[in-house]
């Protein structure tokens, strides 16, 4: 395994090196879309070309770069580029922030803004510092960024910027309504990436099928940084389609394929409505699921159904990667064995280690002097923890380390002064074949200070009948855990990127528009 304590833009330039010296016609990333192909030695030319723009521009180490983008080659050429450099780049999800660019801009202070033409007219409202359309690297048009590196000489010269300089700033919807800046240092994003393909079991031979935002802290490792580390192929899409995923697979020969627990239940929902045996993609080897905790029944389905392993991983905007199951031998239920470099430990609330089987709060800590930090509001760096930090998920380790997470800290129900994990009770209502989605929420209650209620979706052209899946939680869990309500929906609350919103389950209970 590659150290992380020195990965810094340079490991990022030898692995672009590494690939265009092997094989330079080969592609590293495919567009889906419209057939688009950049090679690895095309790949080359332009962040050698970029490092000469962004040095004549007077870029220099912790400069930030502001990119407002959605998914395309691009999109990913830029973030490359200005990472092999060693400034800082931001990445902004329009569809999620744009209410929220001028508080972005304000705290972020570009020195560029960059810009594709679905973002052009919500930026330009929101400036205050010089923009520039990001524009087509095959076909570069006069005012925009590739036409000014395709103008440039190919160059080597970069800023002595180091593994501990900033790399990222991703926003995150984190728990309140304004967006949160998390930055990242190059030893936290590039560090976690050999460790991260490794622990999947990815090689230079994969071609990786992704269409999860580029502007996302997962996906940015996953499919933009983890195929250039081996040498491996990006097979792009803009967006998720169901109807379109395995048509996608099959036609690219994908063999790894990313997803999340929103995708896996549209794909088993729309194999539920064709009726159709699955049609099977011979070079898949797995999908990946991170984002969310994917129900183990839900898990169960879908490699029933389309006969393909699902690798589960865990992690965070602020951590990166944390745990991921290899395709080979991934554990049901597991989101993997921890990243070793993490150092992870389940603790109970005093920070005491606890050992194998027992459940406390997942603490990580890849290095002693590092310092997990947040975007302040005069933008600067703040930071919120040093050294070792808790995640706010609650799980635990087996005998195997493997490790498995029962829910989060912020999410635990506390009735009569008792823990209650959300995830155990919607586990138990999904057994039912019948249940297409459900969440579990603790609402106010005058004796128990907590009581709860479970919110359940049908599956299409199914009906259920509350009585029934309150006696299936009776007859599976105490009397304290069982819901004391359960309430039928045609759709649960998500949020922008597909999770699961029980605070909103909640608000809706204290609104009284369900009772």
């Amino acid at each position: 395994m590659s150290d992380t304590h020195s990965a810094g833009p340079e490991r990022v330039r030898a692995w672009i090196d590494r690939a265009a010296r092997r094989h330079p016609d080969k592609p590293y990333v495919v567009s889906v879309e419209d057939g688009r192909i950049m090679t690895y030695g095309a790949l080359r030319d332009v962040v050698r070309r970029m490092a000469t723009f962004l040095g004549g521009a007077g870029i220099a180490t912790n400069d930030r770069i502001a990119l407002f983008a959605g998914n395309a080659i691009e999109h990913v050429a830029c973030t490359i580029g200005v990472l092999a450099y060693g400034a800082t780049i931001c990445t902004v999800h329009m569809d999620m922030n744009r209410r929220h660019l001028d508080g972005i801009m304000a705290r972020v202070k570009p020195r560029l803004a960059i810009h594709d033409e679905d973002a052009r007219d919500a930026v330009a409202e929101a400036a205050g510092t010089p923009l520039l359309a990001l524009g087509r690297w095959d076909a570069p048009a006069a005012g925009t960024l590739f036409a000014a590196v395709a103008g440039q000489a190919p160059g080597d010269a970069v800023p002595a910027t180091t593994a501990r300089d900033d790399a990222v700033i991703v926003f995150t919807s984190g728990t309140g309504d304004r967006p949160k800046g998390v930055v990242l240092s190059y030893r936290e994003q590039i560090g976690n990436v050999e460790p991260m393909i490794e622990g999947f079991g990815i090689d230079g031979a994969d071609r990786i099928y992704d269409y999860r935002s580029f502007n996302w802290a997962s996906a940015q490792l996953f499919g933009v940084l983890g195929p250039l580390a081996c040498g491996a192929t990006l097979v792009m899409a803009k967006k998720f389609s169901a109807s379109r995923f395995f048509d996608d697979l099959r036609r690219h020969g994908v063999t790894v394929a990313a997803g999340n627990p929103t995708a896996i239940n549209m794909l088993l929902a729309a194999a539920v409505e064709a009726a159709a045996p699955a049609v099977p993609v011979p070079t898949l080897r797995f999908v990946t699921s991170s984002s969310a905790p994917l129900m183990a029944q839900e898990w169960r389905r879908f490699e029933e159904r389309f006969g393909v392993p699902v690798a589960q991983g865990y992690g965070s905007s602020e951590t990166a990667w944390i745990a991921v199951n290899s395709g080979r031998e991934r554990r049901l239920g597991s989101v993997g064995r921890p990243l070793a470099y993490h150092r992870l430990a389940i603790v109970d609330a005093a920070g005491k280690s606890l050992p194998a089987g027992e459940i406390g709060e997942v603490e990580i800590g890849g290095w002693e002097d590092n310092a997990y930090r947040y975007l302040g509001e005069d933008g600067v760096a703040q930071v919120a923890s040093r050294g070792r930090m808790r995640t706010g998920d609650i799980g635990y380790l087996d005998a195997d380390g493997f490790l498995f997470l029962t829910g989060r800290e912020k999410e635990l129900i506390i009735r009569g002064g008792v823990n209650i994990s959300p995830l155990e009770i919607d586990g138990v209502l999904m057994q039912c074949a019948r249940v297409a989605e459900a969440a579990t929420v603790g609402v106010p209650d005058a004796i128990w200070g907590e009581e709860v209620v479970s919110f359940v979706v049908p599956r299409p052209g199914e009906s259920l009948v509350p009585d029934d899946l309150m006696r299936l939680c009776a007859a599976q869990l105490p009397a304290f855990k069982a819901p004391k309500r359960i309430i039928l929906r045609a759709a649960l609350p998500k949020s922008e990127r597909g999770k699961l919103d029980r605070k909103a389950l909640v608000a809706q209970w204290r609104a009284r528009d369900v009772q």
